[in-house]
């Protein structure tokens, strides 16, 4: 079968290899000169099935009034004349019960499990180095009240298979004794001994690599500007038409252009219920000898994470929702050094720090799309998109699936809760 995979960040490179793998023929269009050059560039860098919690939780609504107007909040929603902005507001406020956010904890554990898993298989395969570190994760607490509410969510995540096991302040400090020059005392936390870290651009470059000896072919800076119905099959989808003008046509056609993906579905009546959550990282450069974590963190009450790449410290996190807009906001660049230097004071004087930010493309139950859209009427469409803050995690376990969907056997995970529902 010939398979386009429209973008080639971490979702879209996984993706083709799966489906090579398969034995389809694959064509990746991307309009960057390389892969992973978006969302995928640099991330929190985390292997995170032990951060399933999703954003929409019964103390969500809360927690975003709280913040509004604050320009370094963890979560901040920027108030939009946007009509989707405020359409995936609403669906996001469904998703906060106790009973929706328990489902979609579930689900998201469920394939992160499943992701784990293959990415680790493809590492040990393939040999492929991305100063990946298997070190577990630990979420770690400076707020007592933060503290307890984690530990029912951890018992949870217990409950559908993720090890996130409670471990008290001394415990912490044994796990990574970097936390002991913190100027805020760490009061405990939880630990995932099976989570990972790694850079996810660098996966992508060489995977892609993989790939392209395998046969997938990689079209780089090409920009699709429209899905192409097939000509006497209206329901279809054939292929995409890219700015030259140029009709790239295909048995299937999958959408993995994160937070652009619904953007191509709108002219086609289709409304994806994916919005752009822009999110900041700074990579510091470690001189020698200096007292740097090495086991990947979260700081769950400030939504940042710490990931050790070699001689590099990635600090990433917090989301705004200010649509498509990628520019850097001083103040929120400045609130990841502010809090990387109270937890780790001989990192604050550091130079030559690169900022970035990325568009996460989040659902309001932070579940990702992943199937056909034959039920809307597009057949040889295909999803994968909607990963929010977890596309790294979620990658390898997306792209098994989509390629057994699209094969028409059993994928070993219900599909269910990924499909999109009109």
């Amino acid at each position: 079968m010939r398979v386009t995979v429209l973008g080639a960040g971490v979702i879209g490179v996984t993706t083709a290899w799966y489906l090579a793998a398969d034995g389809h023929e694959v064509t990746v269009i991307e309009r960057q000169p390389a892969p992973a050059l978006e969302t995928s560039f640099a991330n929190g860098s985390q292997i995170s099935v032990s951060h399933a919690e999703p954003w929409a939780h019964p103390g969500a609504p809360l927690m975003v009034l709280k913040w509004l107007w604050h320009e370094d909040a963890p979560l901040l929603w920027r108030l939009r004349a946007d009509s989707q902005q405020w359409l995936w507001g609403l669906r996001f406020l469904r998703e906060c019960t106790a009973a929706r956010s328990r489902a979609n904890i579930g689900s998201i554990v469920s394939l992160g499990l499943s992701s784990r898993t293959a990415l680790q298989a493809l590492r040990r395969d393939l040999a492929l180095k991305y100063d990946h570190l298997e070190r577990g994760i630990l979420h770690f607490y400076t707020d007592e009240r933060e503290l307890e509410q984690a530990l029912p969510q951890a018992a949870l995540m217990r409950e559908f298979g993720c090890d996130r096991v409670p471990k008290t302040a001394a415990e912490c400090l044994a796990l990574e004794p970097a936390l002991g020059q913190s100027m805020v005392p760490v009061l405990g936390g939880t630990y995932t001994a099976s989570d990972e870290s790694g850079d996810a651009r660098l996966f992508c470059m060489e995977l892609s690599n993989r790939a392209e000896r395998r046969g997938v072919v990689f079209r780089y800076g090409q920009t699709v500007v429209a899905l192409n119905r097939h000509s006497r099959e209206m329901h279809r989808i054939a292929g995409v038409r890219l700015a030259s003008g140029e009709l790239v046509q295909a048995d299937a056609t999958v959408l993995a252009l994160g937070s652009y993906s619904p953007l191509l579905l709108r002219p086609l009546g289709v409304r994806l219920p994916v919005y752009p959550a822009k999110g900041y990282s700074a990579t510091v450069p470690l001189p020698a000898g200096v007292l740097a974590p090495s086991v990947s963190l979260t700081d769950d009450g400030q939504k940042i994470v710490f990931s050790r790449l070699g001689q590099r410290l990635r600090v990433a996190g917090t989301a705004e929702f200010n649509g498509y807009d990628l520019s850097l906001n001083a103040a929120r660049c400045d609130a990841l050094l502010k809090r990387m230097g109270q937890l780790f004071p001989s990192l604050e004087k550091l130079d030559n720090i690169e900022f970035w930010a990325g568009l996460r493309p989040a659902t309001p139950s932070n579940v990702p799309l992943i199937g056909e859209l034959a039920h809307s009427g597009l057949k040889g469409l295909w999803l994968n998109t909607g990963h929010g803050t977890l596309g790294w995690t979620l990658a390898c376990g997306s792209a098994q699936l989509l390629a057994n969907l699209l094969a028409r056997r059993d994928s070993g995970i219900d599909p269910a809760p990924y499909r999109f529902k009109v």
